[in-house]
């Protein structure tokens, strides 16, 4: 038995469908499909349901699923812990929602990779929560301490919001969140001091957010940070104190000294460290 052929069984297990799995595994949807077709020929069963809306794993599946989780799991400890060697080379992971990774994180590490030309860095604004267990991440910003796992945590900062507007929009109305981030505390937020005001425009990201603002559709709650850097934006005052949301550092246990993660852990908190003041309070 190919252990890889049981390591993508696991990822599609897990993903649903051959493109997911492809995607976190990074090979072909063939490859994928290959995999499998070679273990339920080696096993003589079939493990999934083939499926218009994916793959649904079948009983055999579910208990080969049960089996097989536990190696994957010790492999990628084993990945960890291997890492631990190899010194400032290599690939480092790093995920963050997109307006951090893309405006805030990619422009504050020129530095890092000057410093550590042998790293190659990955940042991933995936909109779900990449799993750091899984090695699909390595380094994570988030914007709300985990509470479970294995997981080493580092506060940032604390990221300040206000209300923008552009100078010739209409501040009667508000651009906010689709229904998909109902949970957000901005869109909270929105949702209690709002009401009855109407929402010209929603949208499922803070990029798409100011640029409505800069077309004119209406008033925003941003960070501050972020409409102050994209400039010519018009601060408000807010019906009520705005939220506050946090930063915070995440890295695996196992992986907190691999010197090449070691390296973009100090690089990323030293850029939040030095933006504490724009970002709106100081970091801890």
């Amino acid at each position: 038995m190919d252990w890889e052929d049981l390591r993508v069984f696991v990822a599609l297990a897990r993903a649903g469908s051959l493109s997911a799995a492809a995607r976190a595994l990074k090979v072909s949807h063939a490859t994928v499909g290959r995999r499998i077709a070679a273990l339920e020929d080696t096993l003589g069963r079939a493990l999934f349901d083939r499926r218009a809306d994916g793959y649904a794993l079948t009983a055999e599946g579910a208990a080969v699923l049960e089996l097989a989780a536990g190696m994957d799991e010790r492999a990628l400890a084993i990945l960890r812990r291997a890492g631990r060697d190899a010194g400032l080379t290599g690939t480092v992971r790093l995920t963050a929602t997109e307006s951090l990774a893309e405006r805030f994180l990619i422009p504050r590490l020129a530095a890092f990779r000057r410093r550590h030309p042998g790293i190659d860095l990955e940042v991933l604004s995936d909109p779900r929560s990449l799993s750091l267990a899984k090695r699909e991440a390595d380094v994570a910003v988030r914007l709300a301490r985990p509470q479970a796992g294995e997981l080493v945590t580092r506060r940032l900062a604390a990221i300040a919001y206000g209300v923008y507007a552009a100078p010739d929009g209409d501040a009667s109305a508000w651009v906010g969140y689709d229904d998909s981030y109902a949970h957000l505390p901005e869109a909270q937020w929105l949702a209690r001091h709002a009401t009855g005001a109407r929402v010209a425009l929603r949208a499922n990201s803070l990029p798409a957010q100011i640029a409505a603002v800069r077309a004119g559709f209406g008033k925003a709650l941003l960070p501050r940070w972020f409409a102050e850097e994209e400039g010519g934006l018009l601060p408000l005052p807010p019906p009520a104190p705005p939220p506050v949301r946090e930063a915070w550092l995440v890295v695996h246990r196992d992986l907190k000294d691999v010197p090449r993660v070691r390296a973009l852990i100090d690089a990323v908190a030293a850029a939040f460290d030095a933006e504490r003041d724009r970002l709106g309070t100081h970091s801890v």
